[in-house]
């Protein structure tokens, strides 16, 4: 009986179970500072297209000029490539989902590399693909990483970042760019 007294004793508290909380780092806040940079410049790009908004072409313009690249119908396209935008873009903003929102803006970037940017090189001055490889990598990186302890992803397990979340951004993507680039 003695022994079991000794146990109740030297067990922890809950209290004594409980994870330290802290502080949130500058890791944390870098994080945040590129998700809000980058998905709120890519949910405005979709909202130009969408809406017409920030000096966009708006939804029927943009229709047309999908068509021009060979898109049919362009109209499907510009609502899922704005739609892309505008919720990947926030997705990665509010750190929501984000192995998803990486996949949005991933197969997008590679769309406009495929049919747009790849012709002109590398550099953005020459309209080349720069800008596109830039936000690919960074969302990438943002699946990879996690989004950080400012996102609402923080409690689920896809939260946390690393290889699978990577890999499903990356994949998703690829294959959904590749579907748009055949139908």
């Amino acid at each position: 009986m003695n022994h079991i007294a000794r146990r109740l004793r030297a067990s922890p508290t809950p209290a004594d179970r409980a994870p330290a909380r802290s502080a949130v780092s500058a890791a944390d806040c870098g994080l945040l500072l590129i998700r809000l940079t980058f998905g709120l410049i890519m949910a405005g790009h979709g909202a130009q297209k969408l809406f017409g908004l920030f000096g966009g072409e708006g939804f029927t313009a943009t229709g047309r000029s999908f068509e021009s690249l060979g898109y049919h119908p362009g109209s499907v396209h510009a609502a899922v490539g704005g739609g892309s935008e505008l919720l990947g873009g926030l997705g990665l903003a509010l750190g929501l989902f984000t192995p998803l929102a990486a996949a949005a803006l991933i197969g997008v970037m590679i769309n406009a590399m495929v049919t747009v940017s790849a012709a002109h090189g590398l550099w953005a001055t020459e309209g080349g693909m720069e800008y596109n490889i830039c936000i690919a990598a960074v969302a990438l990186a943002i699946a990879a990483i996690g989004p950080g302890r400012l996102a609402l992803d923080r409690p689920f397990r896809w939260g946390k970042g690393g290889w699978p979340e990577a890999a499903f951004a990356l994949l998703l993507g690829g294959l959904g760019a590749a579907l748009a680039l055949i139908l």
